[in-house]
C-alpha cells in the first residue's frame, strides 16, 4: 500500500489531468497522477486551434506539459492503469477518503479527479481505422483548414451526420456519403442543397490511398479528407464503479459535474473529455484548470 496520503489522486494524465495537476502543484498540494498513456488524439500528428500551440504535434504538447507539471515537487507520476477506485467509509487514516487500486497496490487520497477521457467507436469500414487522425477526422475545427478547400467527404452513421454535412462546406466542396445509414427527408435534402452538398447513396466498400472511397457500384471518389461522427464510451470503468451520475449526449454519455467540476459523489471531480460533450485540447486544458481550482477550494473549505 502507498505509505502516504495524497491530497488528490488524478486518474488520467493527458491535457485535462495535467492542467488540473499544475493548479494543485502551484498550491503545493500533494498530487499523484496515474496514467496509462492512451491519449485520445494519439493518432493525430498535429493539433490545431490551441493558442501558442497551433500545428504542434499533440504528443509534444503533452510531453512538455508533463515536464512542466512534474517540476512541481509535490506532484508525482505513476505510469499504470488504475483498475478500481472506491470511497472509504472507515479509512485506515482519518483524513483519507478514497482508495485507488493499481494492480496489487493501493493508493489513498483525500480527493479524486477522473480525467480518464473517452474511447472512440469507429464505423466498421475497411481502411477507416488505419486512417483515423491522419485523413479521417471527427472535428472540422481541428482539421478542416488544413484540407486547403479540397474535396471533403462526410461518412454518415445516422441522421446525426447531417450536422457534419451541413458544417463542412465552409472548409471545402462537400459530398455526403450516406452509406445506408439513413435517408435524408425532403427538408434535409433541401438544406443540403442550399449548402451545396452532394449526396452520394452508393454504399462504401473500403477506404484506400490517402482518402479514396471505393463504392459498392465500382466507382472511386477521391477526397482531401473525410469526416465522420464516432460514438464514444468512457475509457475507464471507474465512473461506473463509483456510481456517478451521467450526462447523456447524442453520441455518448459523459460524467455529470457541477460548475466547479465536482461529480454527484462529494469529493470526486471530473474534467476533460470524460466530463464534457465538446472536445478539444484547448477545452480540456481549460476544464482541467477549473477542476484544479475546484479541488483546491474543496480541500480548503469543503467537507465530505
Amino acid at each position: 500500500m502507498s505509505q502516504s496520503i495524497h491530497d488528490v489522486i488524478i486518474i488520467g494524465g493527458s491535457y485535462a489531468g495535467l492542467s488540473s495537476a499544475m493548479q494543485l502543484g502551484r498550491a503545493r498540494r500533494k498530487v499523484l497522477i496515474i496514467d496509462e498513456g492512451l491519449r485520445r488524439n494519439r493518432f493525430a500528428s498535429h493539433s490545431h486551434g490551441f493558442l501558442t500551440q497551433d500545428g504542434i504535434d499533440p504528443a509534444v504538447i503533452a510531453a512538455k506539459a508533463r515536464t512542466q507539471v512534474l517540476d512541481y515537487p509535490t506532484v508525482q507520476w505513476l505510469s499504470a492503469r488504475a483498475d478500481a477506485a472506491r470511497r472509504i467509509e472507515n479509512a485506515e487514516a482519518a483524513d483519507a477518503c478514497f482508495e485507488v487500486t493499481v494492480g496489487s497496490d493501493r493508493h489513498l487520497s483525500r480527493r479524486l479527479l477522473l480525467a480518464t477521457g473517452v474511447k472512440d467507436i469507429l464505423p466498421e469500414i475497411a481502411g477507416l481505422k488505419q486512417r483515423w487522425g491522419s485523413s479521417v477526422f471527427h472535428c472540422p475545427y481541428c482539421h478542416g483548414y488544413e484540407l486547403n478547400q479540397g474535396e471533403i467527404g462526410v461518412i454518415g452513421i445516422s441522421a446525426l451526420s447531417m450536422h457534419h454535412a451541413l458544417m463542412l462546406p465552409d472548409w471545402g466542396p462537400t459530398t455526403f456519403l450516406v452509406n445506408d445509414a439513413f435517408e435524408p427527408d425532403v427538408d434535409q435534402l433541401a438544406a443540403l442543397e442550399a449548402r451545396g452538398v452532394t449526396v452520394e447513396r452508393s454504399p462504401i466498400e473500403a477506404i484506400t490511398g490517402h482518402a479514396d472511397v471505393n463504392l459498392a457500384d465500382g466507382r472511386m471518389l477521391s477526397f482531401a479528407g473525410l469526416f465522420t461522427l464516432a460514438p464514444f464510451e468512457l475509457a475507464s470503468p471507474i465512473a461506473e464503479q463509483l456510481g456517478l451520475e451521467m450526462e447523456p449526449g447524442p453520441v455518448g454519455s459523459v460524467i455529470r459535474t457541477d460548475p466547479m467540476k465536482e461529480t454527484s459523489m462529494p469529493g470526486v471531480f471530473a474534467c476533460g473529455d470524460t466530463a464534457r460533450l465538446m472536445a478539444s485540447v484547448a477545452l480540456a486544458v481549460g476544464d482541467g484548470n477549473l477542476a484544479g481550482a475546484g479541488l483546491h477550494r474543496s480541500l480548503m473549505f469543503g467537507t465530505i
